[in-house]
């Protein structure tokens, strides 16, 4: 093993990859260290059932932040299936199983949809005026993301529709949408995309839910998300594929145990898969680990444990189950199924989090990716019509699953099949395959399991708050956002690095940038 390189970046994450990749394709000698025996992090795909040939996205699920010029840059075989629905919504009123659909693009469908729910055609037309906004939103933000970090003022005035950036920032998001919406499962659809692992008032003034719902709705321009064809896995082995390829060294089941950098730049201790304590040098080190976990590494003082508020359940189906509202499964499943995600519904969620209790009803959006990716399916289960489910629950913070993680979990996957056993028409568990034990295919995972089993701090899946994507102050204009106190010290995960969040790869493309073009000088 060569003992220095010219960067060294810690965690085999989907971002560490990028920035590897990146480095590589520049000419830097580049070493990656990943703790885990396999590379990308919580981008994978894994036949989690024994016996059961699907390969499911075991952790994160849909793509809508990785820009195209990642995927041009660094030459990736990428696939990506568009769904043909955006979403459904199940729900009772007065007494009548109904159904919100909204196609992609939409249709008569979904306004013939949008009157049946609200009574009318005014939430369909205020559904139009909003979205049409925020994709012009997209549009004008997204390319800043790749770029060195412009003030505030200078990203409002390079959008058109700056006025809207502002209002997220400054009001609220449930003001946002009440001001448009007044129907409670519409807005109620709105104000979720604001919630996706992050535990947050929707009332409040502080940003959080604002800053979520900008990132979850600008990813390359469109905010669309789709399926990775393959499976996660499919998307960080190409990123893998992409750094060895331009030179880069890989290194799995090796357990950094300190980083020590200074001007001149740094050493990495770790211990390698037969167990010997190896350092090697560099001119810098890329972090790809939480902060947290970098503190650690590097002897500082802890930093606040973040909070993630998820619970993932992953599902393979014998076949996809009925709808009490009576809608084709395969067009409800088709999108993002919503399902206890009223705006009422979801404020008394976060109030029993705040409460320390799992949220009664549960609050969870749902997806069948084999409907857009058939070939996570092995043969014979495509043959016998299997499907998967996966399900992600909001407003659960990480404090709930610390006293008692295993009760929690299992409450948890409770409320979840109630809350499904509430829209479907038959049992949920009458649908679930078996495994070769006889167990049925449903597997879940807490915040208090993604901190343990991938070194997510408090579970969350951003390593941290997000933040809006814009210099906080004028020091910061011209950086790109994953500076340390140490110009040999980059940061490419989301948390550490100012941009980023869900797989986006933008993270790992900043701290390359940040160590091949430094700041730029100001003409």
């Amino acid at each position: 093993m060569k003992q220095r390189y010219d960067v060294v970046v810690i965690g085999g994450g989907h971002n560490g990859l990028v920035a590897a990749a990146y480095l590589a394709r520049a000419g830097r000698s580049v070493l990656l260290l990943e703790r885990q025996d396999h590379l990308g992090g919580a981008a994978v795909s894994e036949a989690v059932f024994p016996g059961i040939d699907v390969r499911l996205s075991k952790y994160s699920y849909l793509v809508a932040l990785l820009p195209d010029q990642i995927i041009t840059d660094l030459g990736l075989s990428v696939r990506l299936a568009d769904r043909a629905v955006a979403s459904y919504t199940p729900f009772a009123r007065d007494g009548h199983d109904l159904g919100l659909l909204v196609e992609r693009p939409d249709g008569a469908a979904t306004r013939d949809s949008f009157a049946e729910v609200t009574g009318s055609e005014r939430e369909y037309a205020a559904w139009h005026e909003f979205y049409g906004r925020l994709a012009a939103l997209a549009e004008d933000l997204a390319p800043s993301l790749l770029e060195p970090l412009a003030s505030a003022s200078s990203v409002h005035a390079r959008v058109r529709e700056g006025r809207l950036l502002a209002e997220l920032r400054e009001r609220p998001l449930a003001d946002v949408v009440a001001s448009r919406f007044a129907d409670d499962v519409v807005a109620g659809v709105v104000l979720t995309d604001g919630l996706v692992g992050t535990f947050a008032d929707l009332h409040a003034s502080d940003g959080r839910a604002g800053v979520c719902f900008l990132y979850h709705l600008v990813g390359n321009g469109s905010g669309t998300w789709r399926v990775p064809v393959g499976g996660m896995g499919a998307v960080s082995a190409s990123m893998a594929d992409a750094a060895r390829g331009f030179g880069a060294r890989l290194v799995t089941g090796a357990a950094v145990r300190a980083v020590a950098v200074d001007t001149a730049g740094g050493e990495v201790t770790w211990v390698d898969a037969d167990g010997t304590e190896q350092t090697t040098g560099a001119s810098a080190v890329v972090s790809a680990v939480a902060p947290a976990v970098l503190a650690g590494l590097r002897g500082q003082p802890p930093v606040p444990r973040p909070v993630g508020a998820q619970v993932k359940i992953n599902m393979v189906l014998r076949r996809l189950p009925r709808f009490r509202s009576g809608i084709d499964p395969t067009v409800g499943l088709a999108g993002t199924m919503h399902v206890a995600q009223s705006a009422t519904q979801l404020d008394r969620a976060y109030a029993d989090g705040v409460a320390s209790r799992l949220p009664d009803p549960l609050p969870f959006e749902v997806y069948c990716h084999s409907l857009a990716d058939p070939s996570i399916l092995g043969p014979a289960e495509r043959a016998a019509g299997f499907q998967t489910l996966t399900l992600f629950a909001m407003q659960t913070p990480v404090d709930l699953f610390d006293v008692d993680n295993e009760a929690a979990r299992a409450r948890a996957v409770e409320l979840a099949v109630t809350g499904l056993d509430a829209v479907l028409a038959e049992p949920l568990l009458d649908c679930l395959a078996r495994d070769t034990n006889g167990e049925p295919c449903l597997q879940a995972a807490t915040p208090a399991d993604l901190e343990v089993s991938l070194g997510m701090t408090g579970g969350n899946i951003f390593h941290g708050d997000l933040c809006w994507p814009f210099a906080a102050g004028e020091a910061a204009v011209g950086t790109w956002g994953v500076e340390t106190d140490l110009t040999t010290l980059v940061h490419a995960n989301a948390g550490g690095a100012l941009r980023g969040g869900g797989v986006s790869g933008i993270g790992g493309h900043n701290a390359a940038m940040a160590l091949l073009c430094g700041r730029p000088t100001a003409e």
